[in-house]
């Protein structure tokens, strides 16, 4: 397999990559309608669930984000992916299991694909890709006409050598004063 296959391979690879990934958005789910476990959600927490869950969260929390994992009467189970602050911080966690109760939300939010978004960045990442691709693969930056490049230069090693310290007239070490053999 030559070179230009090989690196055409990967350019595909990579426009096929940019091509399944997609642009996602928060989108307002509707008032009284959950999505089903497994949903990527985010929820606006007020003043009263940053009170409760400021122990074991952390204060300034305005927006928690992760996994639904399962709701009942009284309560979101969450597996946190991500906290946002008051301050415009984030903080990234691990996916624990965190119970919000509903009256400390204000609004929650499901996590969509935006078509629009995920197409205009498709359509950006294979262009991307394709002129890097064409200049990278298609031939004309460097002409072979048969004669080896005038860079290369043929070196000769020259051993080294011995030379005794004796024949060296007059080698001293300067603090010590002391003539070496």
């Amino acid at each position: 397999m030559t070179l230009a296959q090989v690196m055409s391979r990967g350019v595909l690879s990579a426009a096929f990559g940019v091509i399944l990934a997609g642009c996602y958005t928060l989108q307002a789910a509707p008032e009284g309608v959950l999505p089903p476990a497994g949903a990527e959600m985010a929820f606006d927490i007020n003043d009263a669930g940053r009170v409760a869950l400021g122990g074991s969260m952390g204060p300034a929390i305005a927006r928690i984000e992760g996994r639904l994992v399962g709701r009942d009467s009284s309560a979101y189970i969450v597996a946190v992916r991500e906290i946002t602050l008051l301050n415009g911080g984030d903080q990234t966690w691990s996916g624990e299991r965190v119970q919000l109760k509903t009256e400390y939300v204000t609004e929650h939010y499901e996590r969509r694909l935006s078509r629009g978004r995920s197409i205009a960045m498709g359509a950006a990442g294979i262009g991307l890709i394709a002129i890097i691709g064409s200049r990278s693969i298609l031939p004309g930056g460097n002409p072979d006409d048969g004669r080896p490049p005038t860079d290369t230069a043929h070196t000769n090693r020259v051993p080294l050598t011995r030379v005794s310290l004796r024949r060296l007239p007059s080698l001293r070490i300067p603090l010590l004063r002391i003539p070496l053999p």
